[in-house]
């Protein structure tokens, strides 16, 4: 029975182009999800603007995003997919956490940490936005009651955060949520940055060489993946002391679903530039269907939203009859809709 289900909440936002890091990290496993799930996923509109953003360009990827869910395979008819500001009791509900987290906790989150300095060297500024957006996730989660939260690990944080505030409104009037518990699926992979594989790869890199988007065309592809770095060791070889080469082995695990033993074995006594061109060839192999898709879908946009409407409307009666709740239990009085 569809009631059954655990609920799966998860969202990109459309804050720059989508990276082989978002597909492999989260699309392709939603995927996997969506039939054992009762699965809620958002474009995440309201957390893009947490930095300004071009008007134009954060409409046009909004859309975008929606297209590559698609794409990706994720079905509109077993899922939930919607644009997150078309639903108004994400920011309704998001205040009223707002009044159950301390300052504390906001100003000790990582992300929150190293963003705010990353934008205080501009205009010496920091958005409230930039603060209480996790707030705002706690309300994205605990609107659906949300049992599990696919999630990278550098997101533990914020989950272990929507718990606490969950807790507290729970133990101030009566259990009203369910405590979410991050989901790190098995076998995700981690794709690095091309240029510093050190470092996760990031829609929000300055080095357009450091990451692959989803909608590059292969001669970009071809050129990123060339650029990429490695070392100067020569052997194919899965270990910490090459993690370029280490993150390219997961980038062609990912893609052909190869062990990285099998990996190792079919490059041994090879040179890169061979084992490059393949993860080339094999990223241009797995992404021109889903590019194909999404170039079909923004051409037609009435499709795009019927869908976009159909998963507001889902999520706004869900969400809504939890945001009563809290209002009822908190001590608003309540109004006919």
């Amino acid at each position: 029975m569809e009631n059954s289900k655990k609920v799966i909440f998860s969202g990109i936002q459309p804050s720059g182009n989508l990276t082989i890091g978002n597909y492999f990290g989260a699309l392709k496993n939603w995927v996997k999800l969506q039939d054992k799930y009762d699965c809620y996923f958002c474009v995440v509109d309201l957390h893009a603007i947490t930095v300004r953003q071009e008007p134009k360009d954060l409409r046009r990827r909004t859309l975008e995003v929606l297209a590559i869910y698609l794409a990706a395979g994720i079905d509109p008819e077993k899922n939930t997919i919607f644009i997150q500001s078309h639903v108004p009791t994400h920011s309704e509900a998001a205040w009223l956490l707002n009044c159950f987290t301390y300052v504390g906790e906001l100003e000790r989150m990582t992300q929150y940490k190293s963003k705010s300095k990353k934008y205080e060297d501009g205009n010496g500024s920091v958005s409230a936005g930039l603060l209480n957006y996790p707030v705002l996730m706690a309300a994205d989660i605990l609107l659906y009651n949300a049992d599990l939260v696919p999630v990278g690990k550098d997101q533990t944080q914020h989950i272990e955060l929507t718990r606490d505030i969950a807790e507290r409104f729970n133990n101030a009037y009566s259990p009203t949520f369910t405590l979410p518990e991050g989901y790190i699926p098995e076998g995700g992979a981690k794709i690095m940055d091309l240029q510093d594989p050190t470092k996760k790869m990031s829609k929000s890199s300055s080095n357009p060489n450091s990451y692959v988007l989803i909608m590059d065309s292969p001669e970009v592809i071809r050129r990123k993946i060339n650029r990429c770095v490695t070392d100067s060791v020569g052997v194919v070889k899965y270990t910490d002391s090459q993690p370029g080469v280490k993150n390219l082995i997961n980038i062609l695990g990912a893609v052909t679903g190869m062990s990285c033993e099998d990996i190792e074995a079919k490059y041994e006594g090879k040179g890169y530039a061979e084992f490059k061109n393949d993860v080339a060839e094999a990223l241009i192999k797995e992404l021109s269907p889903i590019q194909d898709k999404v170039n079909e879908l923004l051409q037609n946009k009435k499709y795009l939203e019927e869908i976009y409407k159909k998963g507001a409307e889902k999520a706004y009666y869900v969400s809504s009859k939890i945001l009563r709740k809290m209002q009822k239990k908190i001590g608003f009085i309540p109004v006919s809709r």
